[in-house]
């Protein structure tokens, strides 16, 4: 796919959809979603960025192996992509899971991210985090899908949110429950511990680095960026006022504000 191309192609098994044009820009989703996720924040981009999502192993359209899944098959999974499209460095964004796969990658492939955006990025989790996002895995383990879907329909958005756009909680809604069930459990089960990988890989992540959350997140929490931070030399810190851990889709032009600024500096 050739910069200004546009549409849906499949590398390897990994759907991947690239518009716009000028410095690449890639975008890793967050676990149970799918690259559709950005297309809100993409309208606010595209003129200036050549935009590439695509859908992780076990998500959306991609490949869904058998697990289990190792967090490294995810950076595997996003230099075979980067390699298909001949990307020798870009700017990299991942979003919450996406964003321990993002670290990952930069950690293991250092001289080939240029600028590294972490967006509501879970870091470090105490224990009674873990305990949480483990009962969130049992449950979900245990098929209670409609209450997993509304747990988290409730923590990603602000209720007003949720009144004035339901189409857009729909579709999340929908995604959610199109998902491959033993493909999304074998991600999910490294989102839930992924987070104690990642913490060792930090020091060999040297590019500049945003961390990006919400005021009300309560996943990927405004303490847990503070720490995440204070740990990169030189990060650039944003804890966006009234959000929520889904705020690429809630408030776009938020998001894109902050983001742009921090590519072009």
């Amino acid at each position: 796919m050739t910069p200004g191309q546009v549409g849906d192609i499949v590398i390897d098994g990994t759907r991947v959809r690239a518009t716009g044009a000028g410095a690449p820009l890639v975008l890793i989703h967050g676990v149970g979603l799918d690259l559709e996720m950005w297309e809100p924040l993409v309208l606010h981009l595209q003129a200036r960025r050549r935009l590439i999502r695509y859908d992780m192993r076990g998500h959306g359209a991609s490949a869904k192996p058998p697990g289990p899944y190792k967090l490294g098959d995810f950076a595997d999974q996003l230099d075979c992509v980067a390699a298909a499209l001949k990307l020798e460095s870009f700017d990299l964004a991942g979003f919450s899971m996406g964003g321990m796969v993002a670290q990952a990658f930069a950690a293991h492939h250092p001289h080939r991210v240029r600028r590294l955006a972490l967006l509501h990025t879970v870091h470090d989790r105490s224990a009674a985090e873990r305990a949480a996002v483990a009962a969130r895995l049992a449950q979900a383990e245990a098929g209670d899908v409609d209450g997993s879907i509304e747990a988290a329909l409730a923590r990603w958005f602000n209720a007003s949110f949720r009144k004035s756009h339901p189409a857009a909680v729909a579709a999340i809604d929908q995604r959610m429950r199109s998902n491959d069930r033993a493909a999304y459990l074998a991600s999910y089960r490294v989102f839930a511990t992924g987070d104690a990988e990642v913490l060792l890989l930090l020091d060999r992540v040297r590019c500049p680095t945003l961390v990006l959350t919400g005021e009300y997140d309560t996943g990927s929490t405004p303490a847990m960026s503070k720490v995440l931070a204070a740990r990169l030399p030189g990060a650039t810190l944003a804890i966006l006022p009234g959000l929520r851990h889904l705020a690429p889709i809630e408030a776009p032009e938020v998001v894109a504000t902050t983001l742009d600024r921090f590519l072009a500096a």
